[in-house]
């Protein structure tokens, strides 16, 4: 009756499984799981201090930004797998234990062979029938299975699986570059919020004043109307082009700090780096020779274009015959059995005679693989040597730009010195007082746009040169000695010392 009641709870377990129905997510459970993410997303991260420099700013990018650590986290999935892989090249080692009941003997009869046919009543022979089988007992054995063909496939896999854990690091350093891109962007136009947003609100303020005093004047009809109605269209287009500054600044610093991964609302002061505005002097031949080694977007085809090739060795090796290895040792607890341990070995050899009819289509559909994995990297390296054209144009007009807005801001600023003495010696209006600080101000933010856009222009050169700050393993670097290394390297600029690739 025990293996009844076995068969019975397995069924019922069965049929139990089979009922499942699908759960929501209940709002108490969403809330924990958020409070849970949001405090280990923040278990790690060291402190604001008063002042953020650019360094530190992209060296807390590098270290506590999310979606930089999944690009990490992606890369250790790929090292564990291939560790995994290189265990699918041992032989398999079986280990079975079992249990048989039947309700009565196997009982056999021994005889001479009777045939029904030529028999019309064949006879049972008189002797009586032989167990051959006990009804219960319990077996085990312990077997080594080695197929050479699963050991050619398990080892071309391991390499695939090599390759990639560089494929995800190669993603690791795009990111990476974007990453940087994005907050060297991001950081200068924090800055310009940093820097101008109190001036953009006394100014709205004060043309807010003056607009109300104007349309006060022009209802006692104290000025004529036709010059109070164009002093107030100034002063509203003043006002429209202040209060677009004003939106555009508001969303610099939100992002930056995303970027950095914090919370939004962190506080925190900027400091305006020193602008580094150095031509660039490298040779073109240089920066193309740097970029198709270095890129990392090139540096992936590469590889892809090495599994590529093993998929075409696999779908090789799938036309062999397959050979076998075996032994093992065995246990039968059957009290019929004249040897209740034993060992056994053999060697198996089988082939599947389809594969004579698919492996030519196999062969051909791993060639072409092959070949589109190759075209797409030469594809790609005409790709990678346009961008890098691209990006020094885009990187010497985005430096002739900042000094053209650098300039025009000075001049702006010299005008407006000299009408706040005017206006205070009451020798102009205060429209034209408002107007010459609203032409500083936007002045000063294409200045501050002009930078972000050189910023970015920089960080696109070297993405595409495939060049980001040397460091190790970033979690075992401390914010303290990340951010040096990221200041060195920013020192370093592109020049022929580092764009070399000796």
């Amino acid at each position: 009756m025990k293996p009844v009641r076995l068969t019975l709870l397995a069924a019922a377990v069965a049929l139990a499984g089979c009922s499942v129905s699908p759960e929501n997510l209940t709002m108490s459970e969403m809330k924990e799981i958020n409070q849970a993410d949001r405090a280990a997303a923040m278990e790690q991260v060291v402190p604001f201090s008063a002042v953020v420099t650019l360094e530190e700013a992209i060296a807390r990018a590098l270290k506590y930004n999310l979606d930089q650590r999944v690009k990490m986290l992606e890369q250790s999935l790929a090292a564990g797998e291939l560790e995994a892989g290189k265990y699918d090249m041992l032989p398999k080692l079986l280990a079975d234990a079992g249990y048989d009941w039947r309700s009565n003997f196997s009982h056999r009869y021994e005889g001479t062979y009777i045939d029904a046919k030529t028999i019309p009543d064949p006879v049972i022979p008189a002797t009586p029938p032989n167990v051959s089988v006990d009804p219960e007992h319990g077996t085990a054995d312990l077997r080594l299975t080695w197929n050479i063909l699963d050991f050619g496939a398990s080892y071309y896999t391991a390499k695939q699986n090599s390759n990639k854990l560089l494929i995800a690091a190669e993603k690791r350093r795009k990111a990476m570059h974007a990453l940087v891109q994005n907050v060297r962007t991001a950081y200068w136009r924090a800055v310009a919020a940093e820097a101008l947003s109190e001036r953009v609100r006394t100014t709205i303020n004060d043309a807010e004043k003056a607009l109300a005093a104007s349309q006060k004047l022009s209802q006692e009809r104290v000025s004529a109307p036709d010059e109070s109605l164009r002093y107030q269209r100034n002063l509203l287009e003043n006002l429209r082009l202040l209060e677009s500054v004003e939106r555009e600044l508001a969303s610099a610093r939100i992002e930056l700090t995303k970027l950095m991964g914090a919370v939004p609302g962190t506080e925190f002061k900027l400091v305006e780096p020193k602008a580094e505005t150095a031509p660039l002097i490298v040779a073109m031949e240089d920066l193309e020779a740097r970029a198709l080694t270095q890129n990392a977007e090139l540096r992936t085809e590469f590889l892809n274009a090495r599994i590529a090739a093993q998929d075409t060795r696999k779908a090789l090796l799938k036309l062999l015959p397959g050979v076998s290895l075996n032994f093992g040792t065995y246990y039968d607890s059957d009290r019929y059995l004249v040897n209740e341990n034993w060992q056994a070995a053999g060697v198996s050899v089988s082939y599947n005679l389809f594969n004579l009819l698919a492996g030519p289509s196999r062969m051909d559909a791993a060639e072409k693989n092959e070949a589109l994995a190759e075209a797409r990297r030469m594809a790609l390296q005409m790709t990678v040597v346009t961008q890098v054209h691209l990006a020094k144009h885009q990187y010497t007009d985005a430096l002739r730009q900042y000094v053209r807005a650098d300039q025009i801001y000075n001049v702006d600023n010299q005008l407006e010195q000299i009408v706040r003495g005017k206006y205070s010696s009451n020798m102009v209006s205060e429209q034209t007082r408002i107007s010459a600080n609203v032409t500083t101000i936007l002045s000063e933010l294409r200045r501050y746009q002009a930078m972000s856009k050189f910023q970015e222009a920089t960080g696109q050169l070297q993405s595409s040169l495939g060049m980001e700050p040397e460091i190790g393993s970033i979690d075992e670097l401390s914010l303290v000695d990340l951010t040096a290394q990221v200041g060195d390297w920013l020192k370093s600029g592109i020049t022929s010392e580092s764009v070399s690739l000796n």
